[in-house]
Parts: C-alpha cells; sequence; structure tokens
C-alpha cells in the first residue's frame, strides 16, 4: 500500500478493539489519551467506530469542525493546551447524533481516507478506536496502518 506522508511524525500506532459493543472501547481509548496527554506525550485519537463515533462527545468538542489544509483535514485540538488531535466521522455529519448507514465500499473508503488525509502533525501516540466486532472495518484499518509502526492493541473484553 502507498504511504502517506502524514503519519510520518507518530512514533506509535495503538488499536483499541473488542469482539463486541458496548464494552467500553471508546472511554478507553478517552482516558488512555488523558492520562498520556498528563504524562507529557503529545496524544492523536483516530474514531473510526463510524457508526457510533461517542469520542467527541466524550471531550466535549461535539460542535466543532474539521477544515482543510495542504496536506489533507486538520484535526479538532482538544483542551485548552491543544495537547489532543482528534479525527471523527462526528465532526463531518451534520448533527452528531445523524446516523451513518454506509456499505461496506464506502465505509472502508473513509477508513483509508482518514490514514492518509489526516495532518497529525508530531505525535508520541495515535490511539484509534475501533468499531465493536469482527467486521470490514477492522481489515481496512490494519491494511491502511500495515505501513507504518504499529505499536500494538488494547483488546477489551468483558467478565460475561
Amino acid at each position: 500500500p502507498e504511504r502517506s506522508t502524514n503519519l510520518l511524525g507518530v512514533r506509535h500506532i495503538l488499536l483499541v478493539l473488542s469482539g463486541k459493543g458496548g464494552v467500553g472501547k471508546s472511554t478507553l481509548s478517552t482516558e488512555l489519551a488523558l492520562a498520556l496527554r498528563h504524562q507529557g506525550h503529545r496524544v492523536g485519537i483516530l474514531d473510526v467506530d463510524l457508526c457510533g463515533p461517542s469520542i467527541p462527545r466524550m471531550l466535549r468538542v461535539q460542535d466543532r469542525a474539521v477544515h482543510q489544509c495542504d496536506s489533507g483535514w486538520v484535526p479538532v485540538f482538544v483542551g485548552q493546551d491543544r495537547a489532543i488531535a482528534l479525527m471523527s466521522i462526528g465532526f463531518l455529519l451534520e448533527r452528531p447524533d445523524d446516523a451513518v448507514v454506509w456499505r461496506g465500499p464506502k465505509k472502508n473508503a473513509l477508513i483509508k481516507q482518514f490514514v492518509t488525509d489526516v495532518a497529525w502533525g508530531d505525535l508520541d501516540f495515535l490511539i484509534v478506536d475501533t468499531p465493536p466486532g469482527t467486521s470490514d472495518e477492522h481489515i481496512s484499518t490494519v491494511e491502511a496502518l500495515r505501513p507504518y509502526r504499529l505499536l500494538g492493541a488494547i483488546l477489551v473484553t468483558t467478565p460475561q
């Protein structure tokens, strides 16, 4: 796959996954980003949960918009120190609670675009919040990130 220069300044990429919904992936992604930021790291969150983009609401930036620059989309920066960069489909919807009803190819194209066309700048960590389950979106995400240094994955499970 073709390598984008937009991820060259990202030192570590971390996927957050689960086999089912409602286990706390987005909460864990958000808390992990806040903890890493608290330790002085530069952090980004890529919310590829296309049907349930909750991270903008969790970080209280759901009313923001993304803008274009020469190298692609500029992520939304969170907090007074702007230490967390966030990209989510939630910023691209007319209303934050709108449902996204797309077939696989369109979802997969957007995921690839999120990976290649967001101007992240220099980040210590990019946390990728994935949708629930084991779908095409996961395969598309991993395929798009394959040329980069993937630190690893956190698998969120529940005890039932």
